[in-house]
């Protein structure tokens, strides 16, 4: 267990931390969740069988997956709704990190990662990121890097344009919504290599899919998926 130094029980103190879930005040050894709301959080499984699960079945006959998985079903306005809202839009860079840790831990246990080479977090368009500051799919890689050692590539593809919002699309929609917004820069590193692309949310499967056929056009590359949230449809 991690030691728990006198400065950050002083600085809990002072200001003390919230679960983004339920708004209580996290004890000094918690991150991000409390106990209850994590022993709570609607997790999908996905990764006792990876090649067959509701995520990967988005896939099956458009794009060659190998694995895919996601941590929790996400539902908007539901209470573990707030953990994506306030990575994506208030400013909380660190609750991607912590979730990353948290996913990698628990899919740790099933090998997911076994074969992975490296980790390739969908980018965001260069507008977007200056937005918000960061990039919440790289924040959710560092931390599945920190407790799997996997190196993160975030210089691989890039994404060309800025997209109008997906919420309210359907899945052709947001497919064409896409649709070329990813660019290869150095596809030749990759060559022959297992990659997992890692986002925040998948719905249709439409972002995930568009990215994953530019990296697929190297030869030899083998392509797995991991999000933190999956959208029930």
């Amino acid at each position: 267990m991690k030691k728990i130094s006198i400065w950050q029980r002083l600085l809990d103190l002072i200001a003390p931390r919230l679960c983004v879930v339920c708004g209580r005040r996290l004890s000094p050894a918690e991150r991000v969740l409390c106990a209850v709301c994590n022993l709570h959080l609607p997790r999908t499984g996905f990764q006792q069988s990876p090649a067959d699960n509701r995520m990967a079945r988005l896939f099956w006959g458009v794009i060659p997956v190998e694995h895919a998985a996601a941590l929790f079903y996400y539902e908007a306005s539901s209470p573990t709704s707030n953990i994506l809202y306030d990575l994506k839009y208030h400013d909380h860079p660190e609750i991607g990190r912590e979730m990353g840790r948290l996913m990698a831990r628990e899919l740790t246990a099933s090998d997911f990662f076994e074969g992975i080479d490296a980790i390739i977090p969908l980018p965001l368009a260069k507008k977007r990121r200056r937005q918000r500051g960061y990039n919440q799919s790289m924040e959710l890689a560092r931390g599945i890097s920190e407790v799997t050692g996997l190196p993160v590539w975030n210089q691989i593809v890039r994404r060309t344009r800025f997209v109008k919002s997906q919420t309210q699309m359907g899945r052709q929609e947001r497919m064409e919504n896409v649709a070329d917004v990813f660019e290869a820069k150095d596809l030749s590193a990759i060559r022959g290599r297992h990659v997992l692309l890692v986002d925040d949310v998948v719905t249709t499967g439409a972002t995930m899919m568009a990215c994953a056929r530019e990296i697929l056009k190297t030869e030899g590359v083998r392509v797995s998926l991991l999000a933190l949230g999956f959208t029930k449809s």
